[in-house]
This record gives structure tokens, C-alpha cells and sequence, in this order.
């Protein structure tokens, strides 16, 4: 592999570990060295900055950030404040290390930007969805109650040599694993259905980064009803499967009259009853009476 040819992505949200307000990247060319030098049998490097928390830049960007720095704000002249488009700096909780009782899917450490290594850990910093005000530590394996366990580069490189690769299948066709080595491929893939989502898929890379705890917090997902799953999927398996099935699986929830007129098309059940009848009619259409109708 070329010097030239190494790739930033799933790194590049880190700031430079040996020169914060450093832009240049080299930092990575040489983790891509020691993970290739590793793969060879290779003896490999120590980098030097392992042992400090891995910290990102990230900007004020939306009124809930702001708000989150509404207390450190408090009592400030306007100009000593943090505005919008701001710079802070952002750290990554190692799994099991959130605080007590906080929630892993809406906890998000950031804290106003300094470029010393040296007093990160040393710093308040402020959850970005409660406002409340937590340190953080690199040592042991979990937090406490005022106290995250922040993943280090150390840490955050670890996860980053042994990460399946999504995208790709092993030589055999099978979707890549963390153990998975040698020649990859491209997976082959069969569409199951289309889903409209909106830009917010854009942030995909900050939740893969760890800046958002969970997909769920960036999608906003637009139905269109006549290609949704139960258009597509289960309305015309709930019509192969006899009426008297699915009376007796649906007995005191829902009428005969009702499944007699989705069936035929005439109504559309509210989602509700579409979350109770999906189970219903995918365990009917595996009986082998039914299955006898599909094929």
C-alpha cells in the first residue's frame, strides 16, 4: 500500500494528538502503518499519545447545544460567552463507562475548546442533552456517578483495526466480521423494500464517530403508503391465509368484519393494529397449508 493511499475516515473527527491545532493528518498515516506492519508480523511503533482521551472538534451548530451551555454562560458579558459556530471539544464514552443512571443514547460530553492535552482531563464538562456537569477519567473500565470512562486513542484505535467492514464480504460471500482477513469483496445485496429518509442521514459518519449515540436520533423516516411494508408484504400474504386463521389468532382484538374488509383491500388498519397483526400473519404464512397457497 502506498503512503499516499491511507484513509482518514472513522478517524479524521479526532483532533491531532501530537499537535491539536495542527490540521495535518499524518498522525493516521502512521496508525495505518503500524495496523499494516501488525498484519505482516511486522514489529510496530509505539505512537506516543495512546493514553490521552481521544477528543474531537465540533462547532455550535443548533439550539440544543446552546442550550446545554446555558449554565457556563450564566452571569458572562456576551463576548466571554460561547456564541453559535463556536468551536468546542468533544470526548467519546468507552461502553460501560457512561455515568450512573444516564442514558447511553442521549449522552454527549462537550466542553469549550482548548488545544492543551494536558488539562482535558482536568475539565468540566457538560452532557449535551441534560446540561449537567461530569469529569472524566482514562482509568479503569466504567464510570460513577459524577465520573465517565472516556474511550483514549488507545482505545478508539483498537476499535478501529478490528471493526467489520460493512460495505464487504469475506472470500466466501459471507458478511465480513471483526476476525474476518484476506481478500474482501463486495457484499451482494437484494432490495426488501424503500423507505424515504430525510438529509439528517448525512450525520451517518458522527454516529459511526461516536458524536451521536444512536441512529435512531438522526433519522426522520417519510411514509409513503402505497409502498410501505404492509402494502407490499403483508396485506397480499394476509390474503393467502384462510379467514378462519386468522379469526382465531386475532380473537378479542380484533373483528371478523374488520380482517374481512383488510383482507379484500376495503380498509387499512392504524398502525397499532398493523404492529399486532405483523407477528400474526408471518407465523400463519409458515404453516404448511398456507405455504402450500404462496408457492
Amino acid at each position: 500500500m502506498g503512503t499516499d493511499r491511507w484513509s482518514e475516515h472513522g478517524l479524521g473527527h479526532l483532533l491531532n494528538p501530537t499537535d491539536p491545532e495542527s490540521e495535518d493528518r499524518e498522525w493516521i498515516a502512521q496508525v495505518w502503518s503500524n495496523i499494516v506492519r501488525k498484519a505482516c508480523g511486522l514489529p510496530t511503533k509505539s505512537l506516543g499519545f495512546e493514553h490521552l482521551p481521544a477528543v474531537g472538534r465540533i462547532s455550535v451548530s443548533s439550539p440544543i447545544v446552546m442550550k446545554s451551555l446555558a449554565r457556563l454562560n450564566a452571569g458572562k458579558k456576551y463576548a466571554k460567552q460561547i456564541k453559535p459556530f463556536n468551536f468546542l471539544i468533544s470526548c467519546h464514552v468507552r461502553e460501560f463507562g457512561f455515568p450512573f443512571r444516564s442514558d447511553p443514547e442521549k449522552f454527549h460530553l462537550i466542553a469549550p475548546y482548548d488545544s492543551d492535552p494536558r488539562r482535558w482531563l482536568k475539565k468540566t464538562w457538560i452532557d449535551e442533552y441534560s446540561g449537567n456537569e461530569f469529569g472524566i477519567t482514562t482509568a479503569g473500565t466504567t464510570g460513577d456517578r459524577f465520573t465517565a470512562r472516556v474511550k483514549t486513542y488507545g482505545d478508539v484505535l483498537e476499535d478501529y483495526e478490528f471493526h467489520p467492514e460493512s460495505k464487504c464480504a469475506d472470500s466466501q460471500g459471507n458478511p465480513c466480521t471483526k476476525e474476518t482477513v484476506g481478500l474482501l469483496q463486495r457484499r451482494h445485496i437484494k432490495i426488501d423494500g424503500l423507505k424515504y429518509i430525510g438529509k439528517e442521514s448525512n450525520s451517518l459518519e458522527e454516529v459511526e464517530s461516536g458524536l451521536i449515540q444512536s441512529e435512531r436520533n438522526i433519522y426522520t423516516e417519510y411514509t409513503d403508503p402505497r409502498r410501505d411494508e404492509w402494502t407490499t408484504k403483508l396485506s397480499p400474504l394476509m390474503r393467502k391465509i384462510p379467514l378462519k386463521l386468522l379469526v382465531r389468532a386475532c380473537k378479542g382484538h380484533i373483528s371478523r368484519r374488520a380482517l374481512i374488509d383488510m383482507r379484500a383491500g376495503r380498509s387499512r388498519p392504524h398502525r397499532k393494529n398493523q404492529e399486532f397483526l405483523k407477528p400474526i400473519i408471518q407465523k400463519l404464512a409458515q404453516t404448511p397449508s398456507v405455504r402450500r397457497n404462496l408457492s
